[in-house]
């Protein structure tokens, strides 16, 4: 069975999405369920270190001191890890994942449909025009085509 994530909610001061179609429930991959899971028990040990200084909240995700995470606090933390990433920081933004994200889908043979609603679009224009970007250098479909149609003789 596949876990998922609800995505109902927004940061936004109505608390809702930006439109009834973003609201959505996503299944989650194997390896992130792993991460939330190891998330889980290193949440536990810092509890139990912290012991009446923690301050719980409800949050998978929170600053160091269990306040809830703001632009400032996501942005220095995606610095961190792209640096042990050993890519340069100010050539990544949090917004470049889902950039990533829709290219990677496309790639991989994911219908532009499929991918603007998983990604809460309305439609596939700005899901194709925005966020799909080429990731192959090389365009092989015309190549691939032509040596289907006329295939190597025999010498």
């Amino acid at each position: 069975m596949l876990r998922s994530i609800s995505v109902w909610r927004s940061v936004r001061a109505s608390g809702d999405t930006k439109t009834r179609k973003s609201r959505r429930t996503l299944a989650m991959p194997t390896r992130c369920v792993v991460a939330l899971r190891l998330h889980r028990i290193r949440q536990a040990a810092a509890k139990k270190v912290a012991g009446e200084r923690w301050q719980e909240n409800g949050l998978v995700f929170a600053s160091a001191v269990r306040t809830p995470l703001d632009s400032h606090n996501v942005r220095r933390s995606f610095r961190k890890v792209v640096k042990g990433a050993e890519l340069v920081p100010e050539d990544w933004t949090p917004r470049e994942m889902r950039h990533s994200f829709v290219s990677l889908m496309s790639d991989s043979g994911v219908p532009l449909e499929h991918i603007a609603r998983l990604v809460g679009h309305n439609g596939t224009t700005v899901t194709e025009t925005v966020y799909r970007l080429q990731i192959r250098p090389v365009m092989d479909e015309g190549a691939t085509a032509m040596d289907r149609i006329f295939p190597k003789r025999a010498r």
